[in-house]
């Protein structure tokens, strides 16, 4: 039941207390990415859990420094191994889309424990000119 954050698990077993509790592998990638977009969309400082919670305003990180795709990519990272416990050797690569300019693109690499194993995991990742992040698997 790891497919799910604590909260749904509650929900679910509301719903339904005889459920099964085998994990289905696309049904947790599918609820890792929905997480990661919920996380990577909210800026720092934003929540009161904790100051650090979601990513900088990359507004600021573009205009101020050349190499503002890699301290994407750093943020990225961090955020993920932070506050997605799920996935493990989290690696972000920035992919220059040359006929898209105004959109940041990433591949986010990952391992996913699955029933006593690990499963690759990539997520493409491309931030919007208005700083949405949008995930697809």
């Amino acid at each position: 039941m790891r497919e799910e954050r604590l909260l749904e698990r509650i929900r679910m077993r509301e719903k339904m207390p005889g459920r099964s509790t085998s994990e289905d592998p696309k049904k947790i990638i599918d609820n890792v990415m929905m997480h990661l977009q919920k996380v990577l969309n909210t800026r720092q400082g934003g929540v009161q859990i904790a100051e650090d919670f979601g990513l900088p305003d990359f507004n600021d990180v573009i205009h101020s420094q050349s190499g503002a795709p890699r301290e994407i990519e750093k943020s990225i990272r961090q955020t993920i191994q932070k506050y997605e416990p799920r996935l493990k050797s989290v690696r972000v690569k920035y992919i220059p889309l040359e006929d898209n300019l105004l959109s940041l693109n990433f591949e986010i690499h990952a391992r996913l424990a699955l029933d006593d194993k690990d499963q690759s995991v990539v997520f493409e990742s491309q931030v919007g000119d208005d700083g949405r992040i949008t995930l697809r698997s």
